[in-house]
C-alpha cells in the first residue's frame, strides 16, 4: 500500500475514485458534483480523476447532484457524491427518493453547522437531520478510518441483501482540512474487495419500466417493511464485509461500536467521530490513575444496533453521551437512541452532554469535567450543555 500524507478530503476523494474505477469492467461509475465548504476538495479531486469508464457531472445544485447519482445508479453504475450542511438540506428530497428506490449510492457528508446564522465549523446536525431517510450512516474518527469505511460502505450498500444507500460522515476541518498519514490501497486490491456493482432493478432498454410511480397504501407499507428487513440484515452483511476487508487489506476497521475498558467500568462515555479520539486519551489517563471508567466509540448510527450497544457498555451503571448535535425541544440525537436502547435497564443512569455545537473545541479538559459530573451524578437530568472554547 502507498502511505502518504494527505487531508481528509483528498483521502475521501481517492477512496471514491478507487471504488469507482473498480467497476470499470462492469457498468462504470458516475456522480454529481456541486461545491460547498468544507467538502469542495473532494469533488475537485473526482473531477480531475481520469476514470476508465465513468464521469463526474458538474451540476447547478446539490439537489441535482443527487439526481445525477440516482440516474447513474438506475443505469447500473456505481454512484457517489459528497456534500455538507445546507447542501445536504437542499438535496433532502432526492436523498429520500434514492433510499426509497433502493439505490446503493455512497455519499460523503463533511459535517458542518447548518445555518443561518452561517457557520462553517463542525456540527453533526446536517447528516443527522437525515436520520429518518432509508440510508445507512457511518461516522468516522480519522483519515484512515474514513478511507476504509468508504470502501466498506460500498460493499455493504451494494449487497443484494441490503441495497440501500450509505452516508459516510467526517468532521469538517478537523479531518477534512488537516493532514495525516494514510495507507491508500492499490487499485488491484480494491478491485478484489469490491465485486462488480449489480443493481438488480436497473433500467433496461429491452424491458422499459417506470420508476417512482403512484402506489396504494398497501404497496407503500410493504415497501417500508422491506426496507426495515434490509436494515435488519446490515449487521450480518457488515460483519462479512469487515472479515473480507481484513483478508484483502490486512487490517480490520471498527464495526458498529468499539468498546474500550468497559469490562469492569462503572461509568462509560459514548462518543463518535474525532471526539472519540480525545475521549480515548482521557479514559486512558484515568485508567492509569486507577479509575474504573470506559468508553464506546459509536460508528454506525443507522441502523442503530441496540443489542450491540448493550453488550458494549458492559456492567456500567452510569452512561454519558457526548452529542455534537441538537434536536430542538429534545436534546442530543445519539442520546435519544442510547436512552431508548437502555430503557430496559432501570439500574443505568443515562445522561446527555451537548458539547462542541457549532465547532467548539472539545478538549480533554472539557471531557474531564463531563466525567467528573457523571461520576457523582445521582440521577439523570435534562441534557447538560457544556460550554467550550471557540
Amino acid at each position: 500500500m502507498a502511505r502518504a500524507l494527505m487531508t481528509g478530503n483528498h483521502a475521501a476523494g481517492q477512496a471514491l475514485a478507487l471504488a469507482g474505477e473498480a467497476n470499470r469492467a462492469a457498468r462504470g461509475c458516475a456522480g454529481g458534483a456541486y461545491p460547498i465548504t468544507p467538502q469542495t476538495e473532494i469533488i475537485e479531486y473526482l473531477r480531475g480523476f481520469e476514470f476508465g469508464k465513468g464521469r463526474i457531472v458538474a451540476v447547478e445544485s446539490e439537489h441535482s447532484a443527487m439526481a445525477v447519482c440516482m440516474g447513474a445508479s438506475l443505469a447500473g453504475a456505481r454512484a457517489f457524491t459528497a456534500s455538507s450542511s445546507n447542501g445536504l438540506a437542499y438535496m433532502t428530497e432526492n436523498v429520500f427518493a434514492a433510499g426509497y428506490l433502493r439505490l446503493p449510492i455512497v455519499m460523503i457528508a463533511v459535517n458542518r453547522t447548518l445555518g443561518p446564522p452561517w457557520n462553517i465549523w463542525v456540527d453533526q446536525g446536517d447528516s443527522l437531520a437525515l436520520r429518518d431517510a432509508p440510508w445507512l450512516q457511518f461516522y468516522t474518527d480519522s483519515h484512515q478510518d474514513l478511507v476504509d469505511t468508504i470502501l466498506v460502505a460500498f460493499r455493504v450498500a451494494e449487497d443484494r441483501r441490503v441495497l440501500l444507500p450509505a452516508i459516510v460522515a467526517l468532521d469538517g476541518f478537523v479531518v477534512s482540512h488537516t493532514q495525516m498519514a494514510v495507507d491508500i490501497p492499490p487499485q488491484e486490491l480494491v478491485d478484489r474487495y469490491l465485486p462488480p456493482c449489480d443493481v438488480p432493478h436497473r433500467l433496461r432498454p429491452e424491458h422499459p419500466a417506470t420508476m417512482g410511480g403512484l402506489t396504494w397504501p398497501r404497496e407503500t407499507e410493504h415497501q417500508r417493511r422491506e426496507i426495515q428487513r434490509a436494515m435488519e440484515r446490515v449487521p450480518e452483511v457488515l460483519a462479512e464485509a469487515l472479515d473480507e476487508f481484513e483478508r484483502v487489506f490486512g487490517r480490520r476497521p471498527d464495526g458498529a461500536f468499539r468498546a474500550e475498558h468497559t469490562g469492569d467500568a462503572g461509568a462509560v462515555l459514548i462518543a463518535c467521530n474525532t471526539m472519540a479520539r480525545t475521549l480515548r486519551t482521557v479514559v486512558t489517563r484515568r485508567r492509569r490513575a486507577g479509575q474504573r471508567v470506559g468508553m464506546v466509540k459509536a460508528k454506525l448510527f443507522r441502523p442503530f444496533l441496540r443489542q450491540a450497544l448493550r453488550d458494549a457498555i458492559g456492567p456500567a451503571t452510569r452512561v454519558g453521551v457526548l452529542d455534537r448535535n441538537h434536536s430542538p425541544g429534545s436534546g442530543g440525537i445519539f442520546w435519544q437512541e442510547v436512552a431508548a436502547t437502555l430503557q430496559g435497564r432501570p439500574d443505568v443512569l443515562v445522561q446527555d452532554y451537548v458539547v462542541g455545537i457549532g465547532g467548539g473545541d472539545v478538549t480533554p479538559e472539557v471531557i474531564d469535567g463531563i466525567l467528573d459530573d457523571l461520576l457523582v451524578r445521582e440521577r439523570a437530568a435534562e441534557p447538560v450543555w457544556e460550554e467550550v472554547a471557540t
